[in-house]
């Protein structure tokens, strides 16, 4: 018994020994300082709706009990992850947070993923402590509202493989020394921010690069040569900035790239024969900027593209034939720029095409026949070309067209009978030379839903047949010479929820009678937004029913022969911005809740009968829209004389 009731300390340290390895410990695994600084955050966050931080407490181990956390073996926290929005099998839970992050989570010194992405509200600057994560791989902060500048102290993050910064509101320019630094980067997202400045040649040095989204910013200057050097480059965002200069020859050295978008700049030039290097270009959009000059024929040489988008440039010159060799392709998007001569007739090759818009262009001549064999084209835009069209061709009826648009090409004559029996939704000939009767077969064009035949010399009254549109939504049939009445077009079938009149512009014609007083109250009328008749010869009062058009947010009643008051009822209609009335034989006062209308913002009342003082109003409304009304005054016109 004697060697127990010794105080012998080897036997301590074996049993202690023991003890540790074969007796369970309640110790806790969360390191003390991660916790710590984890609990700083949690303590800068003012709301919490979803509970998103409800289990991390001071009583509970981090690594075990609390939500988005992951620790390694050693009790340290590697993983933050509470993003605002998440998704399971069957389900999506969208949250927010509000609140500032905290420079304690820099603590976090084995940090390897940070994703507080989506949160929506958290606020303030990203804390330059940040550039202490030495061992940070991913961090997503992207979707927040975000301020301040890019820490500099980023240079350090060595390991960073994707940095989501995303829809902020970041300014300041990005340093320099920061991609000299992101060697191992794989994803870049700065989109929708404020940046500004030039962007770095550093650039050039994010060899593991395969996504950068750097577009709704404020970035200027010339798009660096260095971005040749990022040959794993996959997908290239810089849209809606404010570059300028030359598209980079180096460009063509990004074999990889699926996506390209530099549209909405300011870049000037060619567009580089180099394009043709992009073997892997799926999507290019080139649009909304200056460049000008023809396109290189080396465009032919992209095996996989299927959109591009060039519209809305200076390119001119005659289109390459090589566009021909693009059997991949599926969308063509040239309108607006300067191009000149025919459309190739290689053009027939594009077995896959679906949208061909050369619309706004110069182009002249025949269009070719061997377009017939475009089966899966579905939309046709050669508007505002002169193509000196004499007649639509025949041919057209054997494609499948959904949208067939032609407006200003120099069409002349009736409308050809087969398109009775053509599936189109979208018909615009509008501005051509078209003239005759409305023809009743419009009736079996039971597919549209926009026509427009507006600037054309159709004379005829509108065919009964017409009220078998029941998908129309949009019509417009402005300056022509259509009379009778209208309850046709007012009291048009529809199939629900499609049909319903989205706009009608039926100004400039020889349309009479009087407007029907349900006019407001026709199933058809429901949803519309814009309606105008002006510069017809009708008569009769303004129906009250309008004010029952609760979207409405355009009417136009100008140069007609109405008689009446204004009726009160059309301040019923809540969202009306633009009302004029000008030159008819209106009288009475101007009803204030039509003047007081919260969102208007034109009205003209001029050349009318109207008396009594003008009711104050918030518009602002110029002199000259209530002249030639001699009972009318108060400001803007001279104040009433009171006897």
């Amino acid at each position: 018994m004697e060697i127990w009731g010794r105080k012998n300390p080897f036997f301590f340290i074996f049993f202690y020994i023991i003890f540790s390895v074969f007796v369970p410990r309640p110790l806790e695994c969360c390191h003390l300082v991660d916790k710590t600084s984890l609990l700083d955050f949690k303590q800068k966050v003012t709301s919490d709706p979803s509970n998103l931080l409800q289990t991390w407490t001071l009583s509970t181990d981090c690594c075990k009990s609390w939500e988005g956390i992951a620790c390694n073996s050693n009790g340290r926290v590697v993983n933050v992850s509470r993003p605002g929005l998440s998704s399971g099998d069957d389900f999506i839970i969208d949250t927010s947070i509000s609140g500032t992050l905290s420079p304690s989570l820099a603590n976090l010194s084995f940090l390897e993923l940070l994703d507080l992405s989506n949160l929506k509200d958290l606020t303030g600057p990203i804390p330059p402590e940040f550039g202490k994560l030495s061992r940070l791989s991913y961090l997503f902060l992207d979707t927040n509202k975000l301020s301040g500048s890019i820490p500099v102290t980023f240079k350090y993050l060595y390991q960073l493989k994707k940095v989501y910064l995303s829809d902020n509101t970041l300014s300041g320019t990005i340093p320099s020394s920061i991609f000299k630094s992101f060697l191992s980067l794989s994803e870049l997202g700065l989109s929708a921010n404020q940046l500004s400045g030039s962007i770095p040649s550093s650039i050039g040095n994010l060899v593991s690069l395969t996504k950068i989204d750097m577009s709704r910013n404020k970035f200027f200057g010339s798009i660096p040569e260095s971005i040749g050097r990022l040959k794993n480059l996959s997908y290239v965002d810089l849209s809606e900035n404010q570059l300028s200069g030359n598209i980079p020859n180096s460009i063509g050295n990004l074999s990889q790239v699926s996506l390209m978008y530099l549209n909405q700049n300011q870049l000037r030039g060619k567009i580089p024969s180099s394009i043709s290097g992009l073997s892997s270009l799926v999507f290019c959009r080139l649009s909304e900027n200056q460049l000008s000059g023809s396109i290189p024929p080396s465009i032919g040489n992209l095996p996989k593209i299927q959109r591009l988008i060039f519209e809305n440039n200076k390119l001119s010159g005659k289109l390459p034939a090589t566009l021909g060799h693009l059997v991949t392709l599926t969308d063509m998007y040239f309108s607006n720029n300067l191009f000149t001569g025919k459309i190739p007739s290689s053009f027939g090759n594009l077995k896959n095409l679906q949208i061909l818009d050369l619309s706004k262009n110069k182009l002249s001549g025949e269009i070719p026949h061997q377009l017939v064999k475009l089966v899966s084209l579905q939309t046709l835009d050669l508007s505002f070309n002169p193509l000196g069209f004499s007649r639509i061709p025949n041919w057209f009826k054997k494609l499948r067209l959904f949208c067939l648009l032609l407006a200003k090409t120099g069409i002349r004559g009736n409308l050809p009978s087969w398109l009775a029996s053509s599936s189109l939704s979208t018909l615009d000939l509008s501005n051509n030379g078209l003239t005759g009767k409305l023809p009743t077969w419009i009736g079996n064009m039971t597919n549209l839903s926009l026509l427009n035949l507006s600037n054309n010399a159709f004379y005829s009254s509108i065919p009964d047949e017409f009220k078998n549109l029941t998908l129309l939504m949009d019509l417009d049939l402005h300056s022509n010479r259509f009379s009778g009445n209208l309850r046709a077009i007012f009291s048009k079938n529809f199939q629900d929820p499609l049909g319903h009149f989205n706009s009608i512009d039926l100004a400039y014609n020889m349309f009479t009678g009087p407007l029907d007083e349900n006019s407001g109250n026709e199933p058809v009328m429901d949803s519309i937004l814009s309606l105008s008749l002006s510069h017809n010869p009708l008569t009769g009062h303004i129906p009250k029913s309008l004010g029952n058009l609760t979207s409405l947010q355009v009417i136009k009643l100008a140069e007609n022969g109405l008689t009446g008051g204004i009726p009160t009822e059309v301040g019923n209609a809540k969202e009306l911005k633009t009302i004029l009335l000008s030159n008819n034989n209106l009288e009475g006062a101007i009803p204030a809740q039509v003047l007081n209308l919260q969102d208007l913002q034109e009205f003209d009342v001029s050349g009318n009968r109207l008396s009594g003082s003008i009711p104050p109003h918030k518009a602002n409304i110029p002199k000259s829209a209530f002249l030639g009304n001699h009972g009318l005054c108060g400001a803007p016109l001279p104040p009433c004389k009171h006897t």
